[in-house]
């Protein structure tokens, strides 16, 4: 069975941020409901693994799960909390004498390039403008609104009925905001939306993500099957009832979620 696991839900910074001393903080420090890594995903298809995003909490999160191998990486888009652990992943296609494969559009493999010259030594890129085929499912990347951040790309997976397990359709978004029409047209009616919510009411300049209050706005017009808030900051507590909608709840660290009908 085809399987989506969180291996972090936390924003750029994740949780407890060193420097904060606030009761989410402080709860993350003790007995961790809160503790989040950066967001990343695993998506478990026909004996093979797809992790969604590379951040620099990868090594942990591999340790968490007890994975010494990996060999596909899909990226959204070249901000650190997203690739920060693009070399450690590439040593470990050196050590194991592999080629992993990176998946991204055209103009984020160009920026990781850019960035990390030298990790080409032991991966290769693959350019998915136009989608891809992984395991039982067809996938296709869009660009959508990153706020003050610029843009980003969101995903949307899709498994048709010939793959034996059911049609199922899940859409991937941690970054972003004020989407467009066009931006928000592929999230209707899948079964699960996986969405980025910084803070559950956010005031101010320079905003890149949704807030809670506004993705339930953006859940109403889409009307997803389910809803998992991920990208979470230290601005959202799990011990705190919110009253969130039936089938609307805030993803956990090491959820497993079934992709089922």
């Amino acid at each position: 069975m085809d399987s989506l696991t969180f291996l972090g839900t936390g924003d750029s910074l994740g949780v407890p941020r060193v420097y904060c001393d606030c009761a989410v903080c402080t709860e993350a420090r003790g007995t961790g409901v809160n503790r989040r890594l950066r967001s990343s995903v695993l998506l478990h298809t026909s004996g093979e693994r797809l992790l969604i995003d590379c951040g620099p909490s990868w090594g942990t999160q591999m340790e968490q799960l007890g994975l010494r191998d990996l060999r596909h990486v899909l990226i959204t888009h070249a901000h650190y909390d997203h690739i920060g652990g693009l070399p450690e992943y590439a040593d470990l296609c050196r050590w194991l004498k592999i080629r992993g494969t990176i998946y991204a559009a055209a103009e984020v493999i160009e920026r990781l390039r850019a960035i990390f010259p030298w990790i080409e030594r032991n991966v290769n890129y693959e350019a998915v403008d136009d989608g891809f085929a992984f395991g039982n499912w067809n996938i296709r990347l869009w660009k959508v609104t990153h706020g003050a951040n610029g843009t980003s790309f969101a995903l949307r997976f899709d498994r048709s009925e010939r793959a034996g397990c059911g049609k199922y359709s899940f859409v991937y978004c941690p970054d972003s905001i004020d989407l467009s029409p066009q931006e928000k047209a592929p999230m209707y009616g899948v079964q699960l939306l996986a969405l980025g919510t910084s803070f559950y009411k956010e005031e101010g300049a320079g905003r890149s993500v949704y807030d809670v209050t506004e993705a339930l706005e953006l859940i109403r017009e889409t009307k997803p099957g389910r809803t998992l808030f991920t990208h979470l900051s230290h601005g959202i507590d799990l011990l705190h009832d919110y009253g969130l909608p039936e089938g609307c709840r805030f993803a956990q660290q090491g959820m497993k979620v079934m992709l089922d009908n």
